[in-house]
């Protein structure tokens, strides 16, 4: 008996096509991750929580959003390097300590027995340089010694902390609107302001975002960032000078931190030196659920603002339904451990479908 084997029909896929094709919706899924997230975290919310999506809350929680945004955006430079900064919470702290300080016991000259109370003007400035300074040292350290990222920024938040608690003598400063006889009012004003009806807040984590995203799509700079996280090896031999650009990352996200640091006292109106405890880890996962990649090459800015707004409406929207602090650490601990996996997962098929396309090429010639 003569058995006939009929031609696939057309169209059909094989068994090795309908993998690759199942493969490549997953790798779409994953890659679109952040803005699933931010998609069904805002619906779950709006029908749990009444008046969830009004304009006050809404404006309100941006606020709160823009702080993790600032460290966010901060740090994703230094994730795309196959770095890690851990000090940057720290770093916010000890920033809004040395403003508080300024604008509440100034600048005491005790040769001349007086005690000078800079304005806003010069505050900003000498606060934003602390924050790059510190981010400039961890970089050093790091290039100089061959010191890992984890342990030297570890170290440095113990450090940066410690300033802190120094400072203040573990006390807060309070009344940071200063005062006119003085000359140094005006600093609350960052926090408070509003442009358009906007907070003033919202508007620079905006002009922040479009910044960075500019350098890291259009400056040699931001290609040279991408090349070291790529392949650091690779990206020394064809020119690009590591040790000054991975200082870099490290300075801007020192100067971010301060950023962060300034706002965060500002809308406050006080200083403490416990501020920031912790948001640096807030700040990774924004940047991982980003789709950042923690082994370096891969990662986006909007992918990074979009995480920041993930992360920030999950922890207000659990707020505003009355789950406890405790319980809310344990569910952000959760979202950071799936944001990790996730990422290893998209690295391996990403892996995957570069060894496959390269098989076909070479079958093809």
């Amino acid at each position: 008996m003569k058995t006939t084997h009929l031609p696939a029909a057309s169209g059909a896929l094989s068994p090795g096509k309908f993998v690759r094709s199942r493969e490549s919706i997953l790798l779409l899924i994953l890659r679109l991750r952040t803005f699933i997230a931010l998609f069904l975290i805002l619906g779950f919310f709006a029908f749990t929580v009444p008046g969830f999506l009004a304009t006050g809350s809404l404006i309100i929680m941006v606020k709160h959003i823009a702080i993790n945004a600032f460290l966010a955006l901060g740090i994703t430079f230094v994730i795309i390097t196959a770095g890690i900064d851990l000090s940057i919470g720290a770093t916010l702290g000890l920033c809004g300590m040395v403003a508080g300080y300024m604008i509440t016991q100034g600048i005491v000259l005790p040769m001349f027995g007086v005690a000078i109370f800079p304005s806003v003007w010069v505050i900003v400035p000498v606060v934003l340089l602390i924050g790059a300074l510190i981010g400039a040292i961890n970089g050093w350290i790091i290039t100089r010694y061959n010191v890992a990222p984890f342990i030297c920024t570890l170290g440095t938040m113990y450090i940066v902390r410690g300033a802190s608690m120094l400072i203040s003598g573990g006390e807060t400063f309070p009344g940071l609107g200063g005062n006119p006889q003085l000359g140094n009012t005006g600093f609350e004003l960052i926090g408070s302001a509003t442009i358009l009806g906007l907070p003033l807040a919202i508007w620079l984590m905006l002009v922040l975002a479009v910044v960075i995203a500019y350098v890291a799509r259009r400056l040699p700079f931001g290609r040279h960032v991408y090349a070291i996280g790529d392949n650091e090896r690779a990206a020394e031999l064809s020119g690009v000078k590591v040790r000054q650009v991975k200082v870099w990352v490290y300075t801007i996200s020192g100067f971010c931190a301060a950023i962060a640091g300034i706002v965060v006292s500002s809308q406050l109106v006080a200083s403490h030196p416990a501020t920031g405890t912790a948001f640096e880890m807030n700040a990774i996962a924004a940047v991982v659920l980003g789709g950042t990649s923690l082994a370096g090459g891969r990662g986006t800015i909007l992918g990074t603002l979009i995480g920041a707004f993930v992360i920030g409406i999950l922890a207000d929207g659990l707020v505003m339904m009355g789950v406890s602090e405790f319980w809310q650490m344990v569910i952000k601990g959760i979202v950071i451990i799936v944001a990790v996996i996730i990422d290893q997962m998209q690295n391996r098929m990403q892996h995957k479908a570069a060894i496959v396309s390269q098989k076909a090429a070479a079958e093809g010639t």
